[in-house]
């Protein structure tokens, strides 16, 4: 079975980073949505923070593709890849269902992060830059995107203000990324990549300033850049 999963999780890599050229792509759900229309929310970052996706979707191919020529039957790789294989299935139809539904495209992205943090947890210590990283820089948007999904619900559907909301999101994604964080500190790109969110919604605040929302994202910012440092500096 490891070998049959390093190609499972490579083809699945391989439709994950090809589901958008089936669509028009997606820099965010439209505000018409919503019953309650969401017409530039606090909690969603800014439009170019969603081109970390060509990055994540070319590192996580090399990634699997390394693993499946290189270490197919290696047992260091064996642990995360059936997670990782799930995450990316699931994922290669979300753009779709985003298209059409909220709510189920929320399900969905929950899915495809619980177990994106999984498979980085259960990374081995080998091939870092092939194995660790890809999952780790995937699995910190998905952090940032999956809570944003929860406050855009909670905002769109009126269960809460729009800024209770973003600070319900971005609470969630924030002790989320502190847990992972110290359970995998090895990993650079899972904290980079949150971070890369969190700059993101502090710049989509900046007109208007909203002073509440910028300031728990920079809050998030300075945390986790300090334990980047400081696990660098170890």
């Amino acid at each position: 079975m490891t070998r049959a999963f390093a190609i499972l999780t490579f083809v699945a890599a391989l439709a994950f980073a090809g589901s958008p050229f089936l669509s028009v792509g997606f820099n965010g759900f439209a505000a018409d949505q919503f019953p309650v229309p969401q017409v530039n929310p606090p909690i969603q970052p800014a439009g170019y923070a969603f081109s970390i996706w060509g990055v994540i979707y070319l590192w996580l191919i090399v990634g699997t593709g390394f693993g499946l020529v290189r270490r197919g039957d290696a047992t260091d790789w064996r642990a995360g890849r059936p997670a990782l294989f799930l995450s990316l299935a699931v994922g290669s139809g979300w753009i779709a269902v985003a298209q059409v539904s909220v709510v189920a495209a929320t399900v969905m992205i929950w899915v495809m992060l619980l177990a994106a943090l999984f498979a980085l947890l259960r990374a081995g210590e080998h091939d870092r830059w092939f194995q660790v990283e890809p999952v780790g820089a995937y699995a910190g948007w998905l952090t940032a995107a999956a809570s944003v999904s929860v406050g855009l619900v909670l905002a769109g559907y009126g269960f809460l203000s729009e800024l209770a909301a973003a600070w319900v999101g971005l609470g969630l994604a924030l002790v989320i990324a502190a847990v992972t964080e110290r359970l995998r500190p090895d990993s650079l790109t899972y904290p980079a990549a949150v971070i890369w969110a969190l700059v993101g919604v502090i710049v989509a605040n900046l007109d208007p300033v909203n002073p509440a929302v910028i300031g728990l994202a920079a809050a998030g910012v300075v945390y986790l850049g300090t334990r980047m440092v400081r696990r660098g500096r170890g």
